[in-house]
């Protein structure tokens, strides 16, 4: 499914409220002046309030699908449309503002 490409200034949060900022976006590639993120490289979690005792908090997220058809560096770039789970949690990432413009699929 297409859907808009996700790059580093994109507002992605965890299903508990956590920021998520991926860990190495595509420097040579960029988006409405920032680097793209691929669905190759996690996401870092930070502030996921999820208590401990509970299986949480959130740490990492790795994207499982993102597009299919397009790429930056060899690597499918990662998509709002696509699916991302958090570590250790297996809850979903939600991107909820990104860059309108581009859209892969």
């Amino acid at each position: 499914m297409p859907g808009p490409v996700l790059h580093a200034g994109a507002v992605v949060l965890c299903a508990h409220g956590g920021q998520a900022t991926p860990t190495a976006p595509v420097p040579r590639v960029t988006v409405s002046g920032q680097p793209v993120a691929t669905i190759v490289a996690p996401y870092a979690v930070a502030g996921c309030p999820f208590p401990s005792a509970s299986g949480g908090p959130c740490v990492t997220a790795q994207w499982i699908v993102g597009a299919l058809r397009v790429l930056a560096m060899g690597q499918p770039l990662a998509i709002q449309s696509g699916v991302a789970l958090c570590v250790p949690t297996g809850t979903p990432l939600m991107p909820t503002v990104v860059q309108p413009r581009v859209i892969a699929s």
